[in-house]
């Protein structure tokens, strides 16, 4: 960040610790525990995500268990730093220390765990830090039933005194609700110079961060504490249950805001979307409708009931419903479904109509085309104005390699037709009913490709003679 003054201070430098080594016994996974994923994206991305909202000048994560995955799922958005043993929350911090060390500026330290924690929250806590110009500023959080938290112990200036673990907690120090949610940023000289002094003499033989905060305090440095007043961004993710938990609060949280922005939601508590998708004004989504990874739809669309579209781009006034897209792009005006199944790599033009049972893959399928139903189009190149007959077939692949079929603007596909690759339709072209065509078709000609019909009179009769 440049160093505008605020309040006449200069900004300072700001770093952020994602903590993420642990591996997370508690979920019975195989899954490391911060790449569970929240809405379809995992935890410690959520975390990294908002985090580099706040114009950050380096981000460190911290990676034991399961580190390559980690390094692969957020890439060069972060450094990583090994913690090989798990010997606590002030270790973890510990492992920046090349990374940091040597930085002047306010360090944030955040959970993996958190996803629900958000940019404008950690922005509040930094504000807050920078006012008192506190050396450690704890994020706290009021919780109805605060059992198993750490508590923030105030004094009659509102000052916080300590943070008292539950089990060390007197019958006064439990009925306060004020918890430490366990985020907390620093002033980063003062962080690297005493988490050398934090000792492992707990119950746990563990080096604790909180530590560093006692420390702070005993020195007579100014500790401060940002009470967040949305309790649910707190929520660490621990096991399945506070997984499903985080899901929930997530997925309100991002319908909320698409309602807002003028998409209607017919049953959101039904309506998965994920964090990155992006929707148009007065899209309505039905029921059942799960929609994942980059997606961007347009605008007066209908989607859904029980649609799934991934990691595609779907135009406006296009009507999806109880199907499948992915990793496609649709035009505007399309209508698609019911039951069928854009596969990977298609690109369909505008006003197409793809009707029920009918799948497209990795396919270019040009404006105003039809393929109304029961079809199999794989690595085709449809053109425009093109009529598909009921039970139209690409017959892409030998056992062996795949092939293309070529279909060009204003050809008519007969019912029932087997199209084989390689082969083309040529403009205009007319193929009959039933044929199974193995060689090109020219321009404006008709293409029957099937046995002449026989009929045999009388053969019943004569079948049934004794």
């Amino acid at each position: 960040m440049d160093n505008r003054d605020i309040g006449g201070q200069s900004m300072d430098k700001r770093f952020a610790v994602i903590l993420a080594a642990g591996k997370g016994t508690r979920m019975k996974s195989k899954l490391y525990k911060v790449l569970h994923p929240v809405c379809g994206k995992p935890m410690v991305e959520h975390v990294a995500d908002e985090a580099l909202k706040l114009s950050l000048a380096k981000l460190v994560t911290i990676v034991g268990h399961g580190a390559e995955d980690v390094k692969e799922q957020l890439g060069d958005r972060s450094e990583y730093a090994l913690q090989e043993e798990q010997l606590g929350t002030a270790h973890a911090v510990k492992q920046a220390k090349s990374f940091l060390a040597q930085e002047k500026g306010t360090t944030i330290v955040i959970c993996g765990d958190t996803p629900l924690l958000t940019a404008e929250t950690m922005e509040a806590m930094l504000s807050e830090h920078q006012k008192h110009q506190a050396k450690v500023t704890i994020l706290t959080a009021h919780a109805d039933d605060p059992t198993g938290y750490g508590r923030i112990i105030r004094d009659e200036t509102g000052a916080v005194v300590k943070i008292v673990e539950h089990k060390d907690a007197n019958d006064a120090e439990r009925q306060v609700n004020e918890i430490n949610t366990g985020t907390y940023c620093f002033s980063n000289e003062d962080l690297f110079r005493v988490i050398e002094q934090v000792s492992n003499e707990n119950a746990q033989g563990e080096y604790y961060l909180p530590d560093v905060i006692e420390i702070l305090k005993n020195e007579g440095q100014t500790v401060a504490a940002y009470q967040t007043p949305h309790f649910e961004e707190t929520l660490g993710v621990n096991d399945r249950i506070a997984l499903s938990q985080a899901e929930q609060f997530m997925k309100r949280r991002i319908n909320h805001q698409h309602m807002k922005n003028g998409v209607t939601l017919i049953d959101p508590e039904n309506t998965y979307i994920s964090p990155d998708a992006v929707i148009g004004e007065d899209t309505v989504i039905y029921p059942g409708t799960v929609i994942k990874g980059n997606v961007k739809i347009g605008a007066d669309a209908t989607i859904g009931p029980n649609t799934e579209i991934v990691d595609s781009i779907i135009g406006d006034r296009t009507v999806i419903k109880q199907s499948v897209v992915c990793d496609s792009e649709v035009g505007v005006d399309v209508t698609i479904g019911p039951f069928a199944h854009i596969r990977p790599l298609s690109k369909i033009g505008d006003e197409v109509k793809i009707g029920n049972f009918v799948e497209i893959k990795k396919t270019v399928f040009g404006d105003r085309s039809k393929a109304s139903h029961l079809s199999y189009i794989g690595d085709a190149e449809v053109g425009t104005d093109v009529n598909l007959g009921c039970g139209s077939i690409t017959v892409n692949y030998d056992g062996k390699n795949k092939f293309l079929t070529k279909i060009e603007d204003g050809a008519f596909i007969g019912c029932n037709s087997n199209l084989v690759a390689p082969v083309t339709v040529g403009k205009g072209a007319y193929v009959a009913a039933g044929s199974t065509v193995t060689e090109d078709v020219p321009q404006d000609a008709l293409s029957i490709a099937r046995a002449r019909q026989v009929n045999k009179e009388d053969y019943v009769k004569n079948i049934h003679k004794k």
